[in-house]
């Protein structure tokens, strides 16, 4: 694997190991503060940052070495509203700026796994600011968000509240794998 690669896939190991560990910190202030459904929503996401570490490891060929962090932007614990506002400014980061450069330079590399990973990581981060934009507008209303049921694609990172889609938009797989919060 061409060292820019690797180098990149290092660095969106470490943003959504890091992510991950932030929306499961946030649940904990959502639920704190009286938002059951947020704290819910947190948590998948961060499952599905947990899925998007996995496939950028996976994609991986030497492991060994050092992760590096990229960025501090986006830490600290906030209001639910708050911490809603940076997880909607990281999703859109990684989707508008980091997951676009790597893939450009995976491409130059002729690295078809990390290719992959990345591009499901920049649909289902798409995804995940418009859920958390739903979220912040219900809390900065003063309510939870109306969600009965969040859904996440194992595979991808996808999230929905919709539980009559029998296949991830994203990346085809089908409804019996998906997770419920």
């Amino acid at each position: 694997m061409k060292a820019m690669t690797q180098d990149n896939l290092r660095s969106a190991f470490g943003g959504e190991s890091q992510a991950h560990m932030r929306y499961t910190i946030w649940a904990k202030t959502a639920k704190k503060e009286g938002f059951p459904n947020v704290e819910r929503l947190f948590n998948c996401t961060a499952d599905a940052e947990k899925v998007h570490a996995n496939l950028h490891f996976k994609a991986l060929k030497d492991v060994h070495g050092d992760f590096p962090v990229t960025s501090m932007a986006g830490f600290g614990i906030g209001n639910t509203a708050e911490n809603l506002q940076k997880g909607i400014d990281g999703e859109v980061f990684e989707y508008t700026e980091m997951y676009p450069a790597y893939i450009a330079v995976a491409e130059l590399q002729g690295e078809d796994e990390a290719i992959k990973a990345m591009r499901y990581a920049i649909e289902a981060e798409k995804i995940h600011a418009q859920r958390y934009a739903e979220a912040k507008k219900a809390v900065e209303a003063g309510n939870d968000l109306d969600a009965e049921k969040i859904i996440l694609c194992p595979v991808c990172g996808y999230i929905t509240f919709d539980d009559s889609e029998e296949v991830c938009p994203l990346c085809q797989t089908k409804k019996q794998a998906f997770i419920e919060y």
